[in-house]
């Protein structure tokens, strides 16, 4: 799961953050630890995680679990998959593994990255004009409504 993160990162990432970041040798050491964490701690038995496989390859992986606060909606924490599968639904499957279709989330995501941008945007996602930097790296909230608070 780390080593997809990695990859995916310097897939998408790479000439919009520092080149430190990504070339950090710590940096999958560190997303081990994170996916270890997750995977094990009590702390994150609310959160859900998900992994797209092909022939026995993880080429995706996507977590949501508890906004910030007890009354804000599921926050999308983590949605990747490796450049050769985009396109290849993967993305989809990821997202409704972790969150249903319709069920009210939040995201944050890279600015610019309109791939993904499109992406959100096409599972009911919008932009809400709050903006900061994580990583070095702008980026946008993006929110959905629940399918029956918009009906």
């Amino acid at each position: 799961m780390a080593q997809v993160i990695v990859q995916a990162w310097g897939e998408t990432y790479r000439g919009l953050i520092s080149d430190h970041i990504l070339d950090d040798p710590e940096f999958t050491p560190a997303r081990e630890r994170q996916w270890i964490t997750v995977l094990t701690d009590p702390r994150f038995i609310a959160h859900r995680v998900a992994v797209a496989e092909v022939d026995g390859s993880i080429i995706g992986v996507a977590m949501s679990g508890p906004g910030a606060k007890e009354s804000d909606p599921l926050q999308l924490y983590v949605l990747y998959v490796v450049k050769q599968w985009h396109g290849s639904g993967a993305g989809t499957t990821l997202l409704e593994a972790v969150l249903a279709p319709g069920e009210a989330a939040t995201l944050w995501v890279a600015d610019p990255n309109p791939r993904a941008r499109a992406f959100y945007r096409n599972h009911g996602f919008r932009p809400d004009g709050l903006e900061k930097v994580e990583d070095d790296l702008p980026v946008i909230h993006m929110t959905r409504a629940s399918s029956r608070d918009q009906a």
